[in-house]
């Protein structure tokens, strides 16, 4: 199984580049980084996990930028969003920004999207709550005419683009309906997230992977139902704390990468984190 990591980089944390030439130089497959453009002082909106809202999530770096910098000193890791906000984005500039890292990084580029939890925030960007999922998914496909290898148009309820030259183009090839580059939806269970994965992703990145034996199979067969092949599907628990049992347990649902979550902190913390880790990357995990 592919062992990659989260970490909320910040500027008080350990830097990407000297984090992703650890990573890769360990065997890790990935690094995966979240996104929060500001957090308003003024919120009502309860943070998720309960109780008050981590110090790192208002000083996280660009995604995009820290990614660029990890994959341009490493040959091999895997660099991802997790997740994008994409509601949150200029789409013509989210399509060009996708697709320049996954160019650069010679196809190592993951486009984690989500939906956001933070109201506050989304407003400062003009998004209106209710229809940010509807906005998301007329957003990808406008991405995706960008992507096309064909000058091609679009226009949908949110927005439109003429046909226009358009490069670089990510590097993996369409498969089915998905264009561009390798694209996880995040979110949790439902028939809605499920239509959306179906309809323009290749899988989900299910936060923990609670849950998974009994909503897995839904996915699947929403999966088929939509035509896609059920070879494809990839399912990738996020923001996981690993355990030989739990592994075990991704593994017999046929899931071949988990992301293991790390501390936001400084050198001397995160390679502390990852020598905890490492007997998972190396397969002997206890």
């Amino acid at each position: 199984m592919r062992i990659a990591v989260t970490i909320f980089l910040t500027d008080e944390t350990i830097t990407p580049t000297r984090l992703a030439r650890e990573l890769e130089q360990r065997g890790f497959a990935g690094l995966y980084l979240p996104e929060h453009t500001h957090i308003p002082v003024e919120r009502t909106t309860p943070y998720p996990a309960g109780g008050d809202l981590p110090r790192e999530y208002g000083r996280t770096l660009d995604p995009f930028v820290a990614l660029g910098q990890a994959a341009a000193v490493t040959e091999r890791l895997g660099v991802g969003t997790g997740i994008t906000l994409a509601a949150q984005h200029d789409p013509i500039d989210l399509a060009k920004q996708a697709a320049t890292l996954d160019h650069l990084s010679g196809g190592r580029f993951t486009l984690g999207l989500g939906f956001g939890w933070n109201v506050e925030e989304a407003a400062d960007h003009g998004v209106q709550w209710r229809t940010r999922r509807e906005l998301v998914r007329d957003r990808m496909a406008l991405m995706r005419a960008l992507w096309a290898e064909e000058p091609t148009a679009y226009e949908g309820e949110f927005g439109g683009v003429r046909a226009s030259f358009a490069h670089p183009k990510p590097v993996q090839k369409p498969r089915g309906p998905v264009t561009g580059p390798r694209t996880l939806v995040g979110g949790a269970a439902g028939p809605k997230l499920f239509a959306h994965i179906c309809e323009y992703a290749d899988g989900w990145l299910p936060i923990g992977g609670r849950g998974l034996s009994e909503s897995l199979p839904v996915l699947r067969t929403a999966w088929a139902d939509a035509g896609r092949d059920p070879g494809a599907l990839q399912v990738v628990p996020y923001a996981v704390r690993p355990s030989a049992g739990k592994l075990a347990h991704f593994a017999d649902l046929g899931i071949e990468e988990v992301v293991a979550q790390l501390p936001p902190e400084g050198e001397a913390g995160v390679l502390r984190a990852l020598d905890a880790l490492q007997p998972f990357v190396d397969g002997n995990g206890a």
